[in-house]
């Protein structure tokens, strides 16, 4: 039933672009020009947020996603439109449009390395770019352009082995547009075992 429910989406969603899916939140998140707009999560359908959206998706009643893991939650800009979509709302194709043009014109700001400095990512701080200029990480370019274990490696030979690991997955998740403890272990696991 659920695989059904996800190909009805995936129907739906192909009316607005070349969609492709990627395993996030412990659920399927839908992009489209490498920006995710969208979040499938068994039979719930999320829509990302942002700006006035965010106004008329809470009008709707639509409740914001929460990633729950073991210790921790994470609330992220996606609200639940589950019952727009099965209600056939009429508004539901504007807001989907909306959703998709502000995830792209946001994932084009984020990647222009021109206008952003490394404490502008995502888990990163003044502190950290110091940490990845002084061991060769100059921009953000540069940041894009190579693999978060070798950043963190660097970061080990210039500042020491007993950096936190924590570095690796904030690394990551910077270059993924995410925060660091979203990242799953399966993911930790991968990253951990190329350092």
């Amino acid at each position: 039933m659920a695989k059904q429910f996800e190909a009805q989406l995936m129907r739906f969603l192909d009316s607005y672009g070349e969609m492709e899916q990627r395993s996030m939140f412990g659920g399927i998140g839908f992009f489209c020009r490498e920006a995710m707009f969208a979040l499938l999560t068994g039979k719930h359908v999320y829509l990302r947020g942002g700006g006035q959206l965010t106004d008329k998706l809470i009008a709707k009643g639509c409740d914001k996603f929460v990633h729950v893991k073991k210790s921790t939650s994470a609330v992220v800009n996606y609200y639940d439109v589950t019952a727009l979509y099965l209600g056939h709302d009429p508004d539901l194709p504007a807001m989907i449009e909306q959703s998709l043009q502000r995830a792209i014109k946001d994932k084009a700001q984020k990647v222009s390395a021109s206008s952003l400095r490394l404490r502008d990512l995502p888990n990163l701080r003044l502190t950290i770019e110091r940490m990845l200029k002084k061991s060769g990480v100059k921009d953000v370019s540069t940041f894009y352009s190579m693999a978060p274990q070798e950043m963190f490696r660097r970061v080990q030979m210039t500042h020491g082995k007993d950096i936190d690991i924590n570095l690796l997955w904030k690394l990551a998740g910077a270059q993924q547009g995410r925060h660091w403890e979203l990242i799953e272990k399966d993911e930790r696991e991968r990253l951990l075992a190329d350092v």
